[in-house]
């Protein structure tokens, strides 16, 4: 009875865990506490290199400068998963990021989104079960979640969807309105 009663308990109150329980190493290979981040909105995206959905990068940089000074913070996170878009190092990931699209929001050393080797992170991501919103598996390159100043997850982002999308915006800046 006491099993139940704690497994009960635990669906009915939320995850107490958020980003900020993980450290990640950054595309220099630094270990980068997601804590470093309380108190603004993030954008968690997972990026590519030879994707249909690469040209992202402009718009999500643009997004990146307009926002920052308001509190939010893109984080990029190369993925291999589909396709095999993303087959280079970090230091040839860093490479292109920069020459090609002049990204300036941080991008983090390559992980798995996806499958048996999930990381962690986008374990919590993609499981209402640990996030405590939203059940949303990573649907190719450039999925997003949205993360409020709280390090909760607000929502889960296609893939599809531009950042310029007029619902996305009106998401991102709610979030970084509420307090």
């Amino acid at each position: 009875m006491k099993l139940i009663s704690f497994l009960l308990l635990m669906l009915l109150v939320p995850s107490s865990k958020s980003v900020y329980d993980y450290k990640m190493k950054d595309i220099d290979g630094k270990e980068v506490s997601l804590a470093n981040y309380k108190g603004k909105v993030l954008l968690f995206v997972n990026v590519a290199s030879f994707c249909g959905n690469t040209p992202q990068y402009k718009d999500i940089e643009a997004l990146y400068k307009k926002y920052n000074s308001k509190g939010l913070v893109v984080l990029g996170f190369p993925a291999n998963n589909f396709m095999s878009q993303e087959p280079g190092s970090d230091k040839e990931i860093k490479q292109f990021c920069t020459k090609e699209y002049a990204v300036t929001f941080p991008i983090f050393s390559k992980i798995s989104v996806k499958g048996k080797d999930i990381h962690p992170l986008y374990q919590y991501l993609t499981t209402k079960e640990e996030n405590g919103t939203v059940d949303s598996k990573v649907d190719w390159n450039f999925h997003k979640f949205l993360v409020g100043r709280d390090g909760k997850v607000i929502s889960s982002i296609s893939a599809r969807k531009s950042v310029n999308e007029a619902d996305v915006i009106a998401e991102i800046e709610a979030a970084l309105n509420a307090k």
